[in-house]
């Protein structure tokens, strides 16, 4: 008989039900038969036991926030009866524990293009970036065209990434911009780059140069629309000397240790703590023990489960790192007069999440059981093989935006409610639950909803790692890929002239 709940921690005053209960049905967990007094969607929390006003509500065996009143057994616990614990900035103290994961050499290869500059790609595509964004849509024509012409050549297509600004922005504001933008001109998926600026903008190429700093004059060419008598035919000349350089790189088996990968969530559910970001945890573990990296943002979705990160963090100035993310984070909310627990969204409330502690514990389970080697600031790249912190929001766009700028080759997605988004990189996307892969086959890549059905963890672990090494092979296409959908997004926060 298939199971009807999951108790995720045997410490927990909750189970999660897999179906729908109706008043009046009785919950068996062990030798308890519980009577449900209210109907209950599938994928929320039953109480296990009356749990009395301002008592904690415990899901994977930590407190994900306090009873609003007294709840009796067979109940529905949400936001109607249950409110978070947490509050403004903390202080924290460094309580190191070492990591379950080792770090060491492996033989295992994938096939990615080597780079002049040693860095591995995998895939070869060419990237159409506008230091502003009123060229986007020049740029556009100019990727349309560019792929009408060379589409029966060795690249994996040419690509735009339409953004908003680059012009009338002052500070960190243009800094951000110019950090991701040329990120994304360093990042080794693109075999070469066509860089366009209008000239009169506060990015223009000039000062965009002075942040890309060194790179390769046969890779990267650039085009000031302003000046060229006809941009369309002038891009189209450069064009073709970046095909042929994309055209000298083959794949070859290299290094698995080679491989970064970004970890996200969007759209969870209550399913999300329990499969998909696991399922990216193991993943992240297995990668790291070969040699390779990991990735983790969202920073308002690590409030709550900090600690889980900090007790891991390499030394005690990683862990100061990690105190001044959550920390100068949660000032930027208070800086805009906003609730710093304003989360869970509307959607992922629908979908069995309550609090912002319940949502943090299943999102800080992307990160594995690894150290965290090293914390950067929002459009840094990353240095250290293993696991790393970056600075980011949780919206999908910005934050998936930030991880294939912080050198992810890939990004992994999990999801309960999905999403067709895609970022500049393969962006694959894991559903919590069996019935979403099912309905979204164009949307959703993995089905990590297997492991409520009865599918072992290890194993389900060793499917998706293979996934992964054909995906980064070229051998299979994310769904993104597929269909085209491959967006940026850049992170403001100030004033726009």
């Amino acid at each position: 008989m298939a199971s009807t709940h999951i108790v995720v921690n045997k410490t927990d005053n909750v189970v999660v039900s897999l179906k729908e209960y109706k008043t009046g049905d009785i919950l068996e967990v062990g030798d308890k038969k519980i009577k449900i007094t209210e109907d209950i969607p599938s994928g929320h929390k039953i109480a296990l036991e009356t749990i009395d006003q301002n008592e904690n509500v415990i899901k994977f065996g930590y407190p994900i926030g306090s009873a609003k009143e007294r709840i009796e057994a067979g109940s529905w616990v949400h936001t109607h009866n249950v409110k978070t614990n947490l509050s403004g900035t903390l202080e924290y103290s460094y309580n190191p524990k070492p990591s379950k994961v080792k770090k060491g050499a492996s033989e295992r290869t994938f096939n990615g293009y080597v780079r002049k500059n040693g860095e591995v790609g995998i895939r070869n595509e060419i990237w159409v970036i506008n230091t502003v964004g009123c060229i986007n849509k020049t740029a556009e024509a100019v990727a349309k065209m560019a792929n009408d012409q060379y589409k029966d050549e060795n690249l994996d297509g040419v690509y735009h990434y339409p953004h908003l600004f680059g012009c009338s922005q002052l500070g960190d504001d243009l800094h951000n911009t110019q950090k991701i933008l040329s990120n994304l001109v360093h990042h080794p998926n693109a075999a070469s780059i066509l860089v366009m600026g209008l000239g009169c903008e506060n990015n223009y190429i000039d000062v965009f140069k002075e942040v890309l700093g060194d790179y390769d004059e046969n890779r990267v060419k650039f085009l000031e629309v302003q000046i060229a008598d006809d941009e369309i035919e002038e891009a189209m000349d450069l064009m073709e000397d970046l095909v042929s350089y994309a055209k000298s790189f083959e794949r070859e088996p290299v290094p698995v240790s080679k491989l970064k990968v970004g970890l996200k969530c969007g759209g969870s559910d209550g399913f999300s703590g329990i499969t998909g970001n696991p399922l990216l945890g193991s993943f992240s573990d297995k990668l790291i023990s070969h040699g390779g990296s990991t990735v983790l943002t969202e920073t308002p979705e690590l409030f709550g489960a900090e600690e889980m990160l900090m007790e891991r963090a390499k030394d005690e100035a990683t862990f100061t790192k990690i105190v001044d993310l959550v920390n100068d984070f949660k000032e930027y909310f208070i800086k805009h007069d906003q609730n710093v627990y304003e989360n869970p969204s509307p959607g992922n409330k629908k979908g069995g999440i309550t609090t912002l502690e319940e949502k943090s514990l299943g999102n800080v389970q992307k990160g594995g059981f690894a150290e965290v080697v090293d914390v950067l600031p929002y459009g840094d790249r990353m240095k250290e093989d293993g696991l790393t912190l970056l600075q980011g929001p949780g919206n999908d766009l910005v934050s998936v935006t930030a991880l294939a700028a912080s050198g992810a080759h890939i990004v992994l997605f999990t999801t309960g409610r999905g999403t067709p988004f895609g970022g500049p990189v393969p962006t694959v996307k894991i559903s919590t639950n069996t019935e979403l892969y099912n309905k979204k086959k164009n949307w959703i890549d993995f089905d990590a909803g297997q492991l409520v059905h009865g599918k072992d963890k290890d194993e389900l672990t060793d499917e998706f790692f293979e996934y992964i090494i054909q995906l980064a092979s070229g051998d299979l296409k994310a769904n993104n890929e597929k269909y085209g959908f491959k967006e940026i997004s850049i992170f403001k926060d100030g004033v726009i002239l």
